[in-house]
């Protein structure tokens, strides 16, 4: 490795991902499409800059394992509690109608594989989070009804998304389902939610305490990611995708997650803030890369832009995706209809998380370039179309609607 141009390579990804992250936002599209765009714009699309090696690749993968801790850590189950089962339908119905959906378009109308339509399916339920808090913070509706019922079901959709990313990861691994393989990674994770609740308060308080006794700062960021680390070790060992770990190690230590335990409640939060605000400049290092090597893997000159193929395929997954999402609101039978469609939009963005499912799909060689070009195609628009469509929708929104919902959430809030 010529570590001299290791390091420009670095320089050239980190500079790029943060000009093109800042410049997209000014235009209020998250900021993971422009580092999407540097890659591209630096790579073989464009460029030619850089051509990542193995170590730029192992800090991706890093990049992975942390993007999805923090999914993790952003979780907030006390938000499901707060909304009864209607979380739970959304989450389900935006899994399994996308699910059906790209695969019966996949499987039936293109002729692909069975397992390329089981992982264009399974990229088609991933919701991102991220995403979805930014805009509704942004129109100040994070402590409206809908927000709490899509924050929860984007918890849900996450937790469901990742196991079918470990099943699939089994499949391609194994090249078949091996019953006892799947067992372990569901024993893995069955074990860990019910485990988790104890290791967070065990580590909370041995980080605090010898944190206080410490002669030099950074215990938490130090200790965290060497936590974040033994999780996807431990999930790479029982055959799990090792960004897994990642996602649980982020669950464990998440918001709320400690809420049967009323009296170490307030402990954990201020833990998970502590820890949230620690960590989040090491995942805004480490995330970009990954993004970026998304976009240089994807070489847009190899791909036949003439094809029928690309456009009908992008074009009928896009259908799929929006579809699928903005009728998973609808499973709210006696919920009011503007709040339905609030729901199902809010949960359309694919975003990190899509990107994630769609780049293991392409490292482990189930998808091919062109296939891979499509699946970014409908993530890129349906992460943009987001939130321009929730701007639209809350402005033409009847002024009746809003005192409603704001008189509802004072009402609760008061309660």
């Amino acid at each position: 490795m010529d570590i001299p141009n290791f390091f420009l390579q670095l320089v050239i990804i980190l500079v790029a991902a943060r000009v093109c992250g800042e410049l997209v936002a000014r235009f209020d599209v998250p900021s993971v499409i422009g580092e999407l765009l540097a890659g591209i714009l630096i790579g073989p699309s464009l460029f030619n800059l850089i051509e990542p090696d193995a170590t730029i690749k192992i800090l991706a993968d890093i990049g992975i394992v942390l993007l999805l801790f923090e999914v993790g850590l952003e979780s907030d189950f006390t938000r499901l509690t707060q909304t009864g089962i209607k979380p739970f339908l959304v989450a389900i119905g935006g899994v399994i109608l996308p699910f059906v959906l790209g695969f019966l378009i996949s499987y039936n109308l293109f002729n692909l594989s069975l397992i390329i339509s089981l992982f264009i399916a399974s990229t088609l339920t991933a919701t991102s989070i991220g995403i979805t808090i930014r805009v509704l913070t942004d129109l100040k509706r994070q402590s409206s009804d809908e927000s709490q019922i899509v924050l929860g079901a984007a918890v849900i959709d996450d937790i469901i998304g990742i196991i079918l990313l470990a099943m699939l990861y089994e499949f391609t691994s194994s090249e078949g389902i091996q019953l006892l393989n799947i067992g372990k990674i569901v024993i893995f994770i069955v074990a860990f939610l019910i485990l988790s609740p104890i290791a967070a308060k065990l580590i909370s308080h041995t980080i605090k305490y010898y944190e206080e006794k410490s002669a030099i700062p950074g215990l938490v960021p130090t200790m965290i990611v060497s936590l974040i680390l033994f999780f996807a070790w431990i999930a790479h060992e029982v055959g799990a995708p090792a960004l897994l770990g990642g996602f649980a190690a982020g669950l464990a230590l998440s918001k709320g997650f400690l809420a049967p335990l009323d009296s170490y409640l307030k402990d954990s939060r201020l833990f998970a803030h502590h820890v949230e605000s620690q960590m989040k400049p090491i995942i805004y290092l480490f995330a970009p890369i990954f993004f970026v090597t998304v976009g240089l893997s994807l070489n847009l000159r190899e791909i036949d832009w003439s094809s029928q193929f690309i456009w009908t395929l992008s074009l009928s997954l896009l259908f799929a995706a929006i579809l699928g999402k903005l009728l998973s609101g609808f499973l709210m039978f006696n919920e009011r209809r503007w709040v339905k469609w609030a729901v199902g939009l809010a949960m359309i963005p694919r975003g990190e998380v899509g990107l994630i499912f769609a780049e293991v799909g392409r490292t482990k060689e189930i998808l091919n370039n062109d296939l891979y070009a499509s699946l970014i195609i409908v993530i890129a628009i349906t992460t943009i179309f987001t939130p321009i469509a929730m701007r639209y929708f809350y402005r033409k929104l009847p002024d009746n609607e809003n005192i409603v919902d704001r008189n509802e959430t004072s009402q609760t809030g008061s309660g």
